[in-house]
């Protein structure tokens, strides 16, 4: 299992947008946090968004990575070194959140095509050349299931403006409609294990889950130490990512998130403006 990235896929992420980098994490692995992402003391946390059809997204989100076998996970030599080689080394690599999402059979919702970065803006960062998401895929993802759909190359025509469909921020639907005409749209179907890179302005969208088979991941961001947001007030996002050893994950066995700073979608910034109407 190869997870030190190399210069190619570096110059493949600069152009794409994307990296997807297959078996980054084993099967044993893979179990013990999809385990972990099914029991109470993650989904008893979860909130739900609704797309445009009142179908609901179930995600839960936490903020400080923890000794929990998550926290063990987005803070493994592997993950941070990955982060730190895509993002250009210009800063200490910080964890701005982690989140469960949880698609489920027959009712999982939809994502419209969106930024991650025209959420993140509206928390007050700055520079979004220095944010990254990573998705580890916990359950295989497919066509069927509602795989994330990307824009390949997007990430260079920055950040379009974003404004409510649905619960969700989705993005300027002129605009999208003439990037779908420029970009080469790739549906990004996932083994459980393997894990997608993706910059922060490319667009990207899912559908949603009508198939039998759930559809879970977790995806963690990131951002540098430099980039201080000046509305977000949890500030684990410039807090630098104390790192761990590979092994520390497995050697957890199966370690809950239960002292994590969850998310409630009432404190969700996005969603004011919604809440206000």
């Amino acid at each position: 299992m190869e997870t030190k990235l190399s210069i190619t896929e570096k110059s493949d992420f600069e152009r794409d947008g994307f990296l997807i980098k297959r078996n980054f994490f084993n099967q044993d692995e893979i179990g013990l946090l999809y385990n972990l992402a099914t029991d109470d003391s993650v989904t008893s946390h979860a909130f739900d968004l609704k797309d445009t059809n009142g179908n609901r997204t179930k995600l839960t989100l936490w903020f400080t990575p923890g000794d929990d076998s998550f926290g063990l996970m987005s803070r493994s030599e592997r993950m941070v070194k990955a982060v730190e080689m895509l993002l250009g080394n210009v800063g200490e690599v910080c964890h701005f959140h982690s989140k469960v999402m949880q698609k489920e059979p027959k009712k999982g919702g939809a994502w419209e095509w969106h930024q991650d970065y025209g959420y993140w803006y509206k928390n007050g960062f700055l520079y979004p050349e220095a944010m990254i998401s990573v998705m580890v895929a916990l359950t295989d993802a497919t066509i069927e299931n509602g795989c994330l759909q990307v824009l390949k190359g997007t990430h260079k025509m920055q950040r379009f403006e974003h404004s409510f469909v649905g619960e969700q921020q989705g993005a300027d639907p002129d605009f999208v409609a003439e990037a779908e005409k420029n970009s080469e749209l790739v549906y990004v179907e996932l083994k459980a294990g393997d894990t997608l890179f993706f910059h922060s302005n490319i667009l990207h969208r899912s559908d949603a889950n009508l198939s039998d088979n759930p559809r879970w991941s977790v995806i963690s961001a990131y951002n540098l130490s430099f980039n201080k947001p000046f509305r977000e007030k949890n500030m684990s996002c410039i807090e630098p990512v104390k790192m761990v050893s590979d092994s520390a994950l497995l050697e957890s066995g199966g370690r809950s998130v239960t002292q994590a700073d969850f998310l409630s979608k009432e404190a969700e910034i996005t969603l004011q403006d919604l809440n206000r109407s």
